[in-house]
């Protein structure tokens, strides 16, 4: 599942390699993040609150949400997936 990349006192780069079916387990961002996915597929995305939503990734195609997301991520698609997540720890400048 997760395979760290990088992780310094400004970013956590990780990347993520699910299965069908696999999920993150419930889990809360403390920093903004970016999601680069590594190729097409599709997540199910399970909130606190019991309320659930799907996302179409595309290979190549950058997201980012803001701190605070909480969540449950399952691969819902036929194939495995992965994605590169980028976290924000510090900005500097």
């Amino acid at each position: 599942m997760p395979v760290p990349q990088l992780d310094d006192d400004k970013v956590r780069v990780i990347r993520w390699d699910f299965e069908p079916g696999a999920e993150t387990g419930f889990h809360r961002h403390g920093w903004l993040y970016v999601v680069v996915p590594m190729m097409d597929g599709t997540l199910h995305i399970e909130f606190p609150d019991g309320s659930t939503t799907e996302a179409q990734l595309k290979a190549g195609v950058a997201y980012s949400r803001p701190a605070g997301v909480e969540h449950n991520v399952v691969n819902a698609g036929p194939g495995p997936l992965s994605f590169v997540e980028t976290e924000v720890k510090a900005w500097p400048g």
